[in-house]
């Protein structure tokens, strides 16, 4: 079980394979020979790098911790009974990446027996190492890092991403977003999520939502802004699962705000549906 091991051997060995990760993605970067899509709609790539990045770090890991399980975006699952399970992005931002756009992370968590221990987000463009462990705070190259203390949604800079399907507008995907465009200071997307969750941890960004995330996407970025001080739940304000779709984090101070935006622009949506 995880509370009979060391913490800092799980923190130390995912950051060692983010990093090896880091420079794998690297190497590929403006030079990649296969880009590979998931999907009939044609969005969701994925590349050499990925499934590259992705062994390097699944190696790493079961080298270190045999008995653990992993989720890997990529590679899927191994040992899924596994009380200790790590969940992998290898690559986070695949479409930036392909056109060799810097925003881009590594995104490795640790879940035990269904709670987040252990959170890295690796940025290797701006060598920036988001880590945390649960109860002990979260850091950006071994600094604390807090959430911001931006106290209105009217003042705040926000950051979403949209889904791969944002055609079929997904969960009032285009009506929330146009209601934080009438209410916040300014929105922006990196395409990113790992590192939309750890921007807001960092102070840089005050809040952000998506109605569309995997657990690989957003495991280590929940973890970060809980552990940052600010709060991470689903659109009702429930505590977050990060095996469902939805995630909101924020400061806290917005967060109530960012819930009544995203309530009312799906009531307004099924206000006028009713009337028609």
């Amino acid at each position: 079980m995880l509370k009979t091991m060391n913490h800092d051997s799980f923190l130390h060995t995912a950051i060692h394979a983010a990093r090896e990760a880091g420079a794998i993605l690297l190497h590929h970067l403006g030079d990649l020979r296969e880009i590979e899509v998931k999907n009939a709609q044609q969005f969701n790539l994925v590349t050499e790098a990925d499934r590259n990045a992705e062994r390097r770090i699944v190696d790493i890991l079961l080298e270190a911790f045999p008995d653990h399980g992993i989720l890997g975006e990529e590679g899927g699952v191994h040992n899924p009974d596994a009380a200790n399970k790590w969940i992998i992005d290898p690559l986070d931002g695949t479409t930036n990446y392909t056109h060799a756009f810097p925003i881009f992370s590594i995104s490795i968590a640790l879940e035990s027996d269904g709670v987040l221990q252990v959170g890295v987000i690796y940025d290797p463009m701006r060598d920036e190492m988001f880590s945390t462990e649960r109860g002990k705070g979260a850091f950006l190259n071994g600094k604390r890092i807090h959430v911001s203390d931006t106290p209105r949604i009217e003042k705040a800079m926000l950051v979403t991403g949209f889904p791969y399907n944002i055609r079929e507008n997904p969960d009032y995907c285009y009506e929330r977003f146009i209601g934080f465009l009438k209410e916040a200071q300014a929105i922006r997307r990196l395409g990113s999520a790992a590192l939309d969750c750890a921007y807001v941890a960092a102070g840089r960004l005050d809040g952000f939502w998506e109605v569309a995330l995997q657990p690989w996407d957003k495991a280590a970025g929940h973890l970060l802004i809980e552990e940052a001080g600010g709060r991470v739940s689903d659109f009702s304000g429930a505590p977050h699962d990060i095996y469902l779709l939805p995630f909101l984090g924020s400061n806290g101070r917005i967060h109530a705000d960012m819930l009544r935006v995203l309530e009312d622009a799906k009531s307004l949506v099924i206000s006028m549906k009713e009337r028609t």
